[in-house]
């Protein structure tokens, strides 16, 4: 009798132990849904990057168009520009190395080709810096001025402080900038929510790869430019009506 209730103990400290295991490694999993909802208070539903203006001019009528527009983006800026770049902030702040996060957080900030798109990532950089801080994140108050000049600097912060691998927040990342450039093409095209979702569906398709081909960009290689993109850009700044702030 006492054999039995031993090994009945023994059974339920082996069953909570792996069911708090299950949690402390899901963990990670759902810090990072909190990273990349649009609920974050970094005000990431407000740009469309260039996209109102294309659509005003045309370039963009239906889903078709979006998909060719952000699929340019995705093989383009985010696998030669901010994924090799998130890599190397990430691994900066892995070695509590401020210097080396400031010079690739400068150089994301100049290779933004306009005046509003280096204007949203200050303000997105300063609103995830300032929430950060305010969560009690680690290191948050010591790489503050980092995250200021870019976004992906405070995304590299929380991942790390979070237990997020790299190639989660990578695919992380790319997921929320899918998601918002969805939204903004459904309210400026119009497309259907359902469309939208179909959009989404096809373009997330292309983000594992993406992420697969930017870990292995050098230094020397990390860059993109977006002509149509910048020209969309800098003529937003002075369309007459805008939905959106970039």
């Amino acid at each position: 009798m006492n054999i039995i209730a031993t090994t009945h103990m023994a059974d339920i400290h082996i069953a909570t132990h792996m069911h708090t295991e299950t949690v402390i490694t899901g963990l990670p999993d759902l810090r990072l849904m909190q990273l990349v909802s649009p609920s974050l208070p970094i005000g990431s539903f407000t740009y469309s990057q260039g996209m109102e203006w294309a659509v005003e001019a045309g370039m963009i009528k239906n889903s078709g168009d979006v998909f060719d527009w952000l699929t340019g983006l995705i093989r383009d800026n985010l696998t030669w520009l901010d994924l090799p770049v998130l890599q190397r902030l990430y691994h900066a702040v892995e070695n509590d190395d401020v210097t080396d996060a400031s010079y690739w957080s400068e150089y994301l900030l100049a290779s933004r080709e306009t005046r509003e798109l280096r204007q949203e990532e200050i303000n997105r950089g300063r609103a995830l810096a300032r929430l950060l801080v305010d969560l009690d994140v680690e290191q948050a108050n010591r790489f503050e001025p980092v995250m200021q000049i870019t976004q992906l600097a405070g995304f590299a912060l929380a991942a790390v402080s979070w237990r997020i691998t790299f190639q989660q927040v990578a695919l992380g990342y790319c997921w929320g900038w899918i998601e918002n450039q969805v939204a903004a093409a459904i309210k400026l095209v119009p497309l259907g929510q359902t469309d939208g979702q179909k959009l989404q569906l096809k373009l997330t398709e292309l983000i594992p790869s993406a992420v697969e081909e930017a870990v292995r960009v050098t230094d020397d290689d990390i860059g993109a430019s977006a002509p149509v993109m910048a020209i969309a850009s800098s003529l937003h700044e002075t369309q007459y009506t805008r939905l959106f702030r970039s």
